[in-house]
């Protein structure tokens, strides 16, 4: 199979989600949200909310494995000083880990299993590649969180993503408590796009990995959205996992807690909607972050 890794210029796709301008905008969805046929109950409830809650997708075992090689790749020197590693600001702890599915051969295995691929090629009606991957730690005693935002938003302006066609899975690895910084979504918020204010800086993922700026929507629309929609915490042992739409808005809190909260993160994108020229910054992102070798995971 040959790898595809040229973009095609952004002039010749249309932008139907205007963002990063003088004002925040909003759009309607253009997209369907399950792109082949919505046929059993998890697939309407996730066409609905824009997400899907699993109570158990990978066994107790299987979640040792996985927790013991985000630790062995977060004490290991090599993997902390390479740019792939996203350091907590003020305890200098790793946060992240991007593009662990080439780092890791364990975490390759995962993104191949079927329970995890096969959800992604039903939700999106195509053979999928992986756009992004990452382990993220969230220790206790002060971790910061993630303000509210549309991951969509990002990938479309700082990434090239022209539609609406990827879906993100995020496997727990440590127990989601409603205390320890848990993931928070807005149902139904899938269906509008908010096109944020403001311009975005060169290099802006050095800084918005560690704490988002460009790309926030302000308190007003937040607002609003939440008024609408309502907000939804996930909680779950260990091996659970929640899937959610590109679009949804979502954040997380500061982790004051003693107790961790360390997930593993895979966003899929179908291979129809391959990454273009960026639509609202100056240079893509790197690749670690916004992949452009388009091969189908097999």
């Amino acid at each position: 199979m040959t790898t595809t890794t040229t973009a095609t210029p952004t002039t010749a796709v249309r932008d139907l989600y205007p963002t990063r301008g003088a004002s925040e905008v909003v759009t309607p969805r253009q997209d369907p949200v399950v792109w082949g046929p919505a046929t059993s109950p998890e697939l309407q409830s996730f066409e609905r909310d824009g997400f899907l809650a699993v109570d158990q997708l990978i066994t107790p075992d299987e979640v040792t494995v996985y927790r013991d090689e985000l630790e062995r790749l977060v004490r290991d020197p090599a993997v902390r000083a390479d740019e792939r590693s996203i350091i907590e600001p003020q305890s200098q702890d790793v946060r992240s880990v991007f593009e662990v599915h080439r780092i890791s051969d364990v975490f390759a295995r995962l993104v191949r299993d079927e329970r995890v691929v096969g959800r992604a090629r039903e939700i999106l009606g195509s053979d999928v590649y992986v756009h992004q991957s990452r382990i993220n730690v969230k220790p206790g005693f002060g971790a910061s969180g993630f303000y509210w935002h549309s991951d969509f938003e990002t990938w479309h302006a700082e990434d090239g993503l022209p539609r609406m066609r990827t879906v993100s899975v995020s496997i727990a690895l440590t127990e989601n408590l409603d205390t320890n910084g848990g993931l928070m979504i807005m149902p139904g918020s899938h269906r509008t796009f908010l096109g944020c204010a403001g311009e975005t800086p060169k290099d802006n993922y050095k800084k918005s990995l560690q704490m988002q700026d460009a790309g926030t929507p302000s308190d007003e629309a937040l607002t609003r959205f939440a008024d609408a929609h309502g907000i939804r915490l996930f909680t779950g042992k260990a091996g659970s996992a929640t899937w959610f739409d590109c679009n949804a808005m979502h954040g997380s809190g500061d982790n004051i807690t003693p107790y961790p909260r360390s997930n593993v993160f895979i966003v899929f994108n179908s291979v129809e909607n391959t990454a273009v020229e960026p639509f609202a910054a100056p240079v893509r992102r790197p690749e670690f972050i916004g992949a452009r070798d388009f091969t189908p995971v097999g």
